[in-house]
């Protein structure tokens, strides 16, 4: 039997107080802090969207994992680290910052409720800039958790962009799946801006007809464990995982309320190194 997991790598769409409380957020603030007082070491990231107050929240930018450019399409987009504390936590959280795409004060809708066209290419740079950062860290974690939709890109690239290199070759990758996943278009192009490193095309085969669903079935198409973290996960999303063969952890909705669920996430990180 495998030593057990000593170091989660926790990629979040969201974290409470950042942003508004969902099942998303709450998970992505009291999940970390829960496995760092079962004596886990744990690095947390997310976006840095606009409506997040840098003053009020005292952000400030880690000049040592700044000045990267990431080309997405034809573009490029200069990576932007910033980090905050929570301190009853104990805890820090970095978040992936760039002008073009998280300045913005919504997070993933207009004022007028429009669905941002981009919003998959932010995925795509929000996925490079959790990775190339963890890598000038050089901390190699022993499970990645990725934690609603914004986070679905990052399987895909830990299994075929990035699996050569040490900081990530022996990770196991989990994807937690919310009711968070949206039903609309992304651009048919999708399946082309998402090629990096040694992705090839029949890697993104599910992205023929792209939208929320296909892309978080990518997710769990390359990550070793699915965490059902809600009740209103996708009934085709869920079969899709059931069908798939990979270790499932269902919803446990008693363990989501007295704050269980994290012993539960704990077995299941050392069951996927087992």
């Amino acid at each position: 039997m495998s030593d057990p997991v000593k170091k989660v790598l926790f990629v979040s769409s969201e974290i409470f107080p950042y942003l508004p409380e969902s099942e998303v957020s709450l998970t992505g603030r009291y999940l970390p802090q829960g496995m760092q007082e079962r004596k886990k070491e744990i690095r947390s990231f997310m976006p840095r969207y606009g409506c997040v107050n840098e003053r009020k929240n005292q952000l400030h930018e880690v000049i040592r994992l700044s000045g990267m450019n990431l080309i997405i399409g034809d573009a490029d987009h200069p990576l932007v680290i910033k980090v905050a504390s929570i301190p009853s936590a104990r805890m820090q959280v970095y978040f992936i910052d760039n002008e073009d795409y998280f300045k913005r004060k919504q997070i993933y809708k207009a004022e007028d409720g429009t669905f941002f066209q981009d919003n998959a290419e932010r995925a795509i740079f929000f996925a490079r800039g959790v990775l190339e950062s963890v890598k000038k860290l050089r901390w190699a974690a022993d499970i990645i958790h990725c934690q609603g939709w914004m986070a679905s890109v990052v399987p895909l690239y830990l299994k075929k962009a990035y699996i050569q290199d040490p900081i990530f070759s022996n990770a196991k990758v989990v994807t937690s799946f919310y009711g968070d996943i949206p039903g609309q278009a992304f651009p048919d192009s999708l399946s082309g801006t998402i090629l990096y490193g040694g992705v090839k095309p029949e890697d993104v085969a599910l992205l023929d007809k792209p939208d929320g669903i296909k892309l978080a079935e990518l997710a769990a198409q390359y990550s070793d464990g699915v965490i059902f973290s809600s009740k209103d996960v996708d009934p085709a999303l869920a079969d899709f995982c059931s069908k798939s063969g990979k270790k499932i952890l269902p919803f446990n909705g008693k363990a989501m309320e007295d704050g269980s669920y994290i012993d539960e996430y704990s077995s299941f990180y050392d069951l996927l190194q087992e």
